[in-house]
C-alpha cells in the first residue's frame, strides 16, 4: 500500500511541476528567480552526487548501501523533494494566480506523500533512521 501511495505522491509531484511548464509558468526571466531556480538544482545535483549511483525507484523503495546522512542529508531529511519544491515555487511567485498556487499545493502534497510513505519504508530496512529523523527536519531546517 505504501508503494503504490508513493507513485500516487510522484504523480502529484511530477504533474504539478509539468502542468506548470505548460502553462509557462515554472520559468522566469527575473534574476531573483533564476537564482532561486540555480539554488534548487544546486541542492538536487548536491544531493544526488551525495547519494551515489544508487538507482532511482519510482515507489519508494529503500536503496542498499546504507542511511545516507552526509551532505545535505545532514540538514533535511529529503534535499530532492525540497530542491523540487524550492524549484517550482519560485515559478509559482514568478507567475502568480489561483491556479498556479494550486498546482504548487499540488506539487507539495504529492512530495509530503512521497516523504512520508519512504519515510515508513526506511524505518524497516534502517532502524536508525528513528534517531537520524529526530536531530534533522524533512524540508526546512529547524522548522519542518
Amino acid at each position: 500500500m505504501l508503494k503504490a501511495l508513493s507513485l500516487l505522491g510522484l504523480l502529484m509531484m511530477g504533474g504539478g511541476v509539468v502542468a506548470l511548464w505548460k502553462l509557462g509558468a515554472l520559468f522566469s526571466p527575473s534574476p531573483a528567480v533564476i537564482a532561486v531556480q540555480a539554488l534548487a538544482v544546486a541542492l538536487f545535483l548536491w544531493a544526488r552526487w551525495t547519494f551515489g549511483v544508487r538507482s532511482f525507484h519510482a515507489a519508494a523503495n529503500p536503496t542498499e548501501g546504507g542511511l545516507v546522512t552526509t551532505g545535505p542529508y545532514r540538514f533535511i531529511r529529503h534535499p530532492i523533494y525540497t530542491a523540487i519544491c524550492l524549484f517550482g515555487w519560485a515559478g509559482v511567485a514568478a507567475h502568480a494566480s489561483a491556479v498556479n498556487a494550486l498546482l504548487g499545493a499540488l506539487m507539495t502534497a504529492g512530495a509530503i506523500v512521497r516523504m512520508l510513505c519512504e519515510e515508513k519504508l526506511v524505518v524497516e530496512t534502517y532502524p536508525e533512521y528513528r534517531e537520524y529523523a529526530k536531530r534533522t527536519k524533512r524540508m526546512i531546517p529547524g522548522v519542518f
